[in-house]
This record gives C-alpha cells, structure tokens and sequence, in this order.
C-alpha cells in the first residue's frame, strides 16, 4: 500500500500501549488522521495522551467501545477480545478492522524482507530467537521481531534493512491479520490456551491456522501434534509450498529429526526419499529438554526453507542462547538441581517442562485460567518425587494430585504473597534427595501472586540462591 493513499483517511487507533502509540505515530506519520480510544483513564494513559496530542493526534480516554465518527479504518491493539462493542459498531458501518500486524504487513515496500513466522501455543520465543540465530549465522541481516524484540512496524518503516525477518505471531495478532502471507511458517503445537479470548477451541485453532495462508515455500508442523498437520492440511497456499514435518525420531521424506543423537533433514536434500543431511548435534541445542530439540528442528526447518547451508543451523544454534526463566539451570544445591521455568504458564508448558526431567519435587500453583490438571498429572506422575504448591488456584492441582498420584507427598502452602516462594524452595529442598530436580513449571499465571512471570522466577532464583548461600 503506497503511503500517499493514507493521506485523509481517518484511522481509529484502538489501544494505549506497546502496538497502539507505535501505530498511531506510524499513520499520523502517513498523513492520516488519527484518533486514540482506550477503555483506561489512568494516570500512565494520560501522560501518553498528552504526549500524543502535543503531536497532533486525537486521544480519546475512558470509552474505548464507541466507534469515532467518520473513522474508515480501526487498527487495534492485538489483545482487544473480538466481542468490544467497538468491533461491532465498526462492522456495522463496514469499516475494517486490522491489528498491528495487518498494518505492518500493507506498509511494506515492493523490496520488503519475506518474513518466516512461527506460532504454538507453547516456544514461540524460543523458535523464534533460535531461528534469528541461525540466520544470522548464514550472515543474513534479520531480527526477531513480532511478538518480540523489534515491533514490526519500527522493522518495516526503519531504516535497517533486512534479508529476511524472524516473526512471532500470537493468536490474537493472527486473528486480526487477515492479509498476511510468509514465505514459510510453522505452528509448533497447539493446547487448550486463551479460550476466553478466542470463544472456543476451534476458533483459538482457526486463529493459529491464519498462519498458513498463501505461504510459498514451506509450511511446518509437529508430526506429534495432529492438529498442526490439520490446519496446513486446510491452508489455501500458492502452489508448490511444501508440508514439512518435525519430529523428535527419526524423519521420513519431508522431515526433519533426531538420528543417533543428531538433528537431521530428509526435506531440503536433493533426494529425499533416501538422503538425509545431518544439520547439528543435540547437545548444540541448549538445553537439551524434548521439547526445546522440537523448537529447535522447527527453527532450523524454516532456516532450511529459506535456503539457509547445514552449517549455519549448527552455527546459529550453538550460539543460541536461551531467555531467562525458561527452563533455567539456577544451582545445584547438595546434589539437587534447581530449575526455573516461571515461563511454563499452561499445563502444556508444564508438562513439556515435567517431562525433561526425573525425579522431580515440583513446585506449581498460581492462577489457572480455567484450567484442568488431571492429564497433566496422569502423564507426570511417574516422574514426582514430591510437590509443593502455592497460589489462589493451588487446590485444583492438589485434588489431580490426590485423584492420580495419591503417593506423591504434598505440601500446600496456604499464601498468595511473594513471601510463599522462599518457603516453597525451602520445602522442596526438604523434600528433595541427591539426584532429584526442584523444579518450578507453574502450569498457572502468576499475577495472583507476582506483576508477571518474570518476576515469580526471580523470586524463586534469588530464594535458591540464598539456600546456597546458606548451605555452602
């Protein structure tokens, strides 16, 4: 879309926040007229105001549902639920509706960088930064941008050029995405997450199958999660975009996979069917966890999708090096090993996290989201030593504990306060023998407790090393 076409147009920016002031300050760049509605009227949402008026935008505080007057376009904040009033009133009137990633995806220039995206319920930012990795150590220019790092918008409309982008997408930002085609993209998986948002489970899956439309090269699923392979099964893309496969065994033609310790692809050789291309080690992956190989095959699979050479995946994943809180070796502490992964905020998170290890006294509770936790234990519970949970939705997982696993000792700490979790690592370090894993996989949010999951694995570092310190 040429930037001269947004001259006069009146775009209503929905949102306050990380995408609404970037894309305001983007169209009003444009030449459009922009009016700001955000449902807040708090201090943070007034400064921004001001700060935005001084440049010529209008902002319109406490009323975020009410559509302005002669708007012909809506841009909205990913995380507006689909059922606003706004979204309705902009329906009626036949305005579109689009989300930061729409916007950023019509801004591109006829020279844009393709962009290889990637969603899942579960390691998205880990695929995605693995991903970067690899490509930069094809000496490709790109950055991790999306849902992380550079805003989309700053990449499209800055002056860094770039060979290709590394793009992750949630849900919500698909939803609203309804243009975007990649070159290539993977779901990595798919469970039951943002169910309130979405309205059902097929829909949340529709919404990550958006991903898939009109891809050219590639399409990637998890050969272990059907649903992946559905929703490429579904996808309307250009002709000649292939189905590739990744798997933690070994691959078939069209794969990639795990052969004696090695990560390995059987898709982007010259004869498949019975060559395979050996791309790295496991123990280049950091950590080694299951399902952190499972993100790590799904980077390189794009990468190889882009025409990246085997060594640059060896390279980029060797230089890789994981955000914090997910899956974090802390210390060991008398023969036990203390493993932060505040990031596992679903029991699909958890029970990839639960199943990387043995032995395990397992520290878990916060708030549930609606969630269950009988599979998550009847999978697990082979692999618990004890567990402590903490948390307002902790009483869920002591009755899957005591209906599926009645012999795992479990102490309930009865606190919502962030003074819980130096008493849970003292409990778990109770419980714990030499050899054991105190591990923290939440299966829950945080913010009955903490402002976010970062600062819950924090909590639970600083308590660790404080035993240490104090057993040294």
């Amino acid at each position: 879309m040429s930037t001269t076409s947004w001259q006069g147009r009146h775009v209503a920016v929905a949102g306050l926040g990380v995408s609404g002031i970037p894309a305001a300050r983007a169209l009003a760049g444009l030449g459009a007229r922009v009016t700001v509605v955000n449902d807040g009227d708090d201090e943070r949402s007034r400064a921004q105001a001001e700060e935005l008026r001084s440049e010529g935008i209008t902002v319109r505080l406490g009323d975020g549902d009410t559509l302005p007057e002669g708007a012909d376009l809506v841009v909205t904040a990913p995380g507006w639920r689909p059922d606003k009033p706004l979204f309705a009133a902009a329906e009626a009137a036949g305005v579109e509706v689009w989300g930061d990633v729409e916007l950023a995806w019509r801004l591109r220039g006829p020279d844009a960088a393709p962009w290889l995206a990637v969603t899942g319920t579960n390691g998205k930012t880990t695929t995605v930064r693995m991903l970067a990795s690899i490509l930069q150590a094809a000496g490709l220019r790109t950055a991790a941008v999306g849902n992380i790092g550079v805003s989309l918008l700053d990449a499209v409309l800055g002056e860094q050029e770039y060979d290709v982008l590394a793009v992750e997408l949630s849900s919500y930002q698909l939803h609203w995405a309804p243009s975007l085609r990649a070159h290539s993209a993977a779901v990595l998986n798919l469970a039951p997450d943002h169910l309130d948002w979405h309205g059902s489970m097929a829909a949340y899956a529709a919404d990550k199958g958006r991903i898939y439309e009109g891809n050219t090269v590639a399409c990637v699923y998890n050969a272990a999660d059907q649903a992946t392979e559905d929703l490429v099964r579904e996808a309307d893309v250009e002709e000649g975009c292939r189905a590739i496969g990744f798997t933690l065994g070994a691959p078939g033609p069209s794969q990639v996979g795990i052969v004696d310790g090695l990560l390995v692809d059987r898709a982007f050789v010259e004869n498949r069917q019975k060559q395979a291309q050996e791309l790295a080690e496991v123990s280049d992956v950091d950590p080694p966890a299951p399902h952190n190989i499972a993100n790590a095959l799904a980077a390189a699979a794009l990468a190889r999708a882009f025409g990246v050479p085997a060594g640059a995946v060896r390279g980029g994943l060797r230089a890789f090096r994981p955000d914090a809180h997910r899956i974090e070796h802390v210390a060991d502490v008398a023969g036990v090993a203390y493993v932060d992964d505040s990031k596992a905020t679903n029991t699909h998170a958890a029970e990839a996290s639960l199943a990387a290890y043995e032995g395990i006294v397992w520290i878990a509770g916060g708030l549930a989201k609606g969630a269950t936790f009988d599979e998550l234990v009847q999978r697990s519970a082979p692999r618990l030593r004890a567990a402590v949970l903490i948390g307002a939705d902790r009483a869920l997982i002591r009755e899957a504990l005591a209906r599926h696993a009645p012999e795992v000792p479990v102490v309930d700490l009865d606190r919502t306060d962030t003074g819980a979790m130096p008493q849970a690592v003292a409990e778990a370090a109770r419980l714990a023998k030499a050899g054991d894993t105190v591990l923290l996989a939440p299966a829950c949010a945080s913010m009955d407790m903490f402002t976010n999951y970062t600062k819950r694995g924090q909590a639970f570092a600083d308590a660790v090393r404080a035993l240490a310190a104090e057993r040294a």
